[in-house]
């Protein structure tokens, strides 16, 4: 289920102009961001596991968030002009 924006926070479509295309560094900024709460949350779990099998599936998490921003980081640099 998706969350409804905070109060105060507008969405990035709103904050630009309509013909104007969002900033691509502000995309990868809010996406670090996400992942880092995702990242810090996994490991609070992975930490905090009552068992292996919970603990496993929260080492999955972490390592595929990392993954994801290293992949976003390569992104970013190729995208770069």
């Amino acid at each position: 289920m998706a969350m409804p924006p905070r109060s105060g926070a507008q969405p990035l479509q709103e904050r630009a102009a309509v013909d104007e295309p969002p900033d691509v560094g502000l995309l990868f900024h809010r996406l670090n961001n996400q992942l880092g709460i995702i990242l810090a949350n996994a490991e609070l779990l992975e930490a905090k596991a009552p068992d292996d099998k919970m603990r496993a599936r929260a080492s999955q998490v972490v390592a595929s968030v990392l993954d994801a921003m290293s992949t976003a980081k390569e992104i970013r640099t190729r995208t770069r002009s």
